[in-house]
């Protein structure tokens, strides 16, 4: 089975790692800049990102996607946790932790679990092996926002 986790795991610490690296070169007096009032900051993005590692985990360790009621609600809850998280070294520990929760996570997973189909919302079913590569593609593509803001 390790075989088959193993570039999950290797994309999910990779990602994590480049994202970092990326957000390192925003200097601490820039990481709540925003080039217009409703985009997000570096600090914003990296909140979100970093949180996310762990909301990956438990998709991946409980086999399912999480269900919301109340979508409006879910996200203003969602934006919430995510505006209060302003420090970076806080940050990057929640990061690193849902990262290394993923990858125990992947590591649990059985041929049978990797091969599975969960039940989706109106989006329809997702197969385990897309959130198998979530937690690494999430992190890199937040990665290309951070290298953005830094360029404006």
């Amino acid at each position: 089975m390790a075989d088959l986790v193993a570039p999950y795991k290797e994309s999910a610490l990779h990602g994590m790692e480049h994202f970092l690296k990326v957000l390192s070169f925003v200097p601490d007096d820039k990481l709540t800049w925003t080039p217009t009032p409703t985009a997000k900051s570096a600090m914003r993005i990296a909140a979100h990102t970093a949180l996310y590692a762990g909301r990956f985990a438990r998709m991946i360790g409980d086999r399912k996607l999480p269900s919301h009621g109340n979508l409006e609600e879910w996200l203003a809850q969602r934006n919430a946790v995510e505006i209060a998280l302003t420090c970076r070294v806080e940050m990057e520990e929640i990061f690193r932790k849902g990262t290394a929760e993923a990858v125990a996570a992947l590591d649990s997973l059985t041929a049978e679990g990797i091969g599975a189909t969960l039940p989706s919302g109106p989006g329809g079913p997702v197969p385990m092996t897309f959130l198998m590569n979530l937690p690494g593609l999430h992190a890199i593509a937040h990665a290309a926002q951070i290298d953005y803001l830094q360029t404006c």
